[in-house]
């Protein structure tokens, strides 16, 4: 009996080739840098803009500032960003990278959505535009259209660490 494809099973397909494509690079950055999705992006945005506050790198970054807190102290505990008072104002902490930070993310901590972001910007802007409405509609369709989302492409909870991300990857 020869199978036949509908057009529900192609969309499916293809979101799980999504899903797997950002599984397989969470788990390829955990390996090679200790770092999560999540934890590279705001180690990534400290070491181009920084030093930061918490809460202009939380708006940059577009996720809550309990989040980022959460992210930011692993950092801290892994020693590749540093916190300094500001010398005006006592309440003002600044975010900055350690020279082992810096390092890391000049060898390129490679994030995968900005690959994603070259090839989008490469299309038309009718295209872009039909891609975002086709990827609404899915979440709403998903009943996903309510969850709080941040501008990246990892797996796992935004703030997990790296043997929890290690854990729902490859749970052998």
């Amino acid at each position: 009996m020869q199978y036949k494809s509908n057009l529900s099973d192609d969309i499916l397909i293809a979101l799980r080739r999504v899903i797997r494509a950002i599984d397989q690079h969470s788990r390829k950055l955990v390996q090679s840098h200790g770092l999560t999705g999540p934890q590279a992006l705001i180690l990534n945005e400290i070491v181009r803009n920084g030093p930061l506050t918490g809460s202009i790198l939380a708006k940059n970054i577009s996720l809550s500032q309990a989040t980022v807190t959460d992210i930011v102290k692993r950092l801290e505990q892994k020693q590749l960003l540093t916190k300094t008072r500001d010398n005006v104002d006592k309440r003002k902490l600044y975010l900055a990278p350690t020279e082992q930070g810096n390092q890391l993310i000049l060898m390129s901590v490679p994030l995968l959505q900005e690959s994603f972001e070259k090839k989008l910007s490469e299309l038309k802007g009718w295209e872009q535009t039909q891609l975002l409405a086709s990827l609404q509609k899915i979440a709403e369709m998903m009943n996903a259209e309510h969850l709080d989302a941040a501008p990246m492409l990892t797996s796992g909870a935004i703030d997990a660490t790296p043997e929890a991300v290690k854990e729902a990857i490859d749970p052998s």
